[in-house]
């Protein structure tokens, strides 16, 4: 059984959310990679075999005057894209299976397993693919029109104060970082905001078992007051990544620079494709060991969330203390979500669960 302390659930603030987060990720350590390995492995293999391609098609550098080595590199571009966005998907395919075995842990005390989680996505995995690509087009688009809002806001902001105080290069200095710096905050905020509101749709989905798109709304309903602590966790878990990676990065580049591997160049002929390989290795490696504190972090902001606005701690304790109670009337509508729901929709695209075969706990 799990610790009882685990089950005293309290509204977490941005700092108890990352320190909680690190201390599952510590807690379930090699768990988690495990969890997350299978998309990243699928991931880096692909990138492998894409960078061996495309020096096999392109050639780059036989002929320092063609666009042979530009096309290698759109080549490389594009592909990498494309993995990227794929293992995103794959990962919140994943975590909406981790969210169910997650919240069955702290209800029964259930170990997190790499069964446990994979059994859970592969019994929703239409509807968790359809719903991570869509949070992934639309995240991505709404950040690509923000990213540029924010680039032409901060161009004019930044040319009109070296309108007015051109003649005080200090002043203008001093301004310019102040004013793009409030920009940059701003434009953070906005997206976060927007991003915030689709968080939660695979942990509705597996947890709830609501629907694609009842878990969008539902999503959006429970997100209000998530927007500093998700971007708290991911200022967190970007910067650990980062961290991770400069550890995994500087050796690589010492190597390859004492074997005069030129690394600061375009010119594609003159970087191995052994560092190449490496490079993308690294990276992949560094997102399997990051990815699970983001997984953790959801699913604590979840649960948060229901704590704050529908009692679900009580509920959590309830369900687990007293187990299944009657079911209510078929003709009753049950204004609670359920704190566990058994029963999956047949239909990933359908509005949701039919309540009336869930009791108040959704344990019927």
């Amino acid at each position: 059984m799990a610790d009882r302390t685990e089950l005293s659930l309290v509204p977490l603030g941005a700092g108890d959310l990352i320190d909680r987060a690190v201390r599952f990720y510590r807690k379930y350590f090699w768990t988690f990679v495990l969890i997350a390995s299978p998309p990243v492995i699928v991931g880096t293999l692909v990138s492998v075999g894409w960078t061996i391609t495309g020096r096999q098609i392109f050639s780059p550098g036989t002929d320092k005057n063609s666009f042979e080595s530009t096309f290698y590199i759109l080549f490389l571009w594009f592909g990498s894209v494309v993995i990227w966005l794929s293992e995103t998907i794959a990962t919140l395919v994943v975590m909406g299976g981790a969210s169910r075995n997650f919240v069955r842990h702290l209800l029964f005390g259930e170990a997190i397993t790499f069964r446990e989680t994979y059994r859970n996505t592969w019994g929703r995995l239409g509807g968790l693919v359809a719903a991570s690509t869509m949070i992934t087009i639309i995240v991505g688009a709404v950040g690509m029109a923000i990213f540029y809002f924010g680039a032409i806001i901060t161009v004019v902001v930044v040319g009109l104060v070296y309108w007015v105080f051109s003649p005080i290069p200090i002043v203008f200095v001093l301004l310019a970082i102040i004013l793009g710096g409030g920009v940059l905050v701003g434009i953070m905020w906005l997206f976060f905001l927007a991003a915030s509101r689709l968080a939660y749709v695979p942990q509705v989905m597996l947890v709830e078992g609501q629907g694609v798109f009842s878990a969008l709304a539902r999503s959006a309903s429970l997100a209000g007051g998530s927007v500093k602590r998700l971007a708290a966790l991911f200022i967190f878990t970007t910067v650990a990544a980062y961290s991770a990676l400069a550890l995994l990065y500087v050796p690589l580049a010492w190597y390859a620079r004492a074997n005069g591997v030129q690394l600061m160049t375009f010119n594609a002929d003159l970087i191995p494709a052994w560092y190449e390989i490496a490079y993308n290795v690294i990276w992949q490696i560094s997102f399997i060991l990051m990815s699970p504190v983001w997984m953790v972090g959801l699913c604590l902001l979840y649960v948060d969330e229901r704590v704050r606005s529908e009692g679900y701690d009580i509920e959590l304790m309830a369900a687990r203390r007293l187990g299944e109670i009657p079911a209510v009337p078929t003709t009753y509508l049950n204004p609670l979500q359920p704190a566990l729901s058994t029963v999956m929709p047949s239909s990933d695209a359908g509005s949701g669960p039919d309540r009336s075969s869930i009791t108040t706990l959704g344990l019927g």
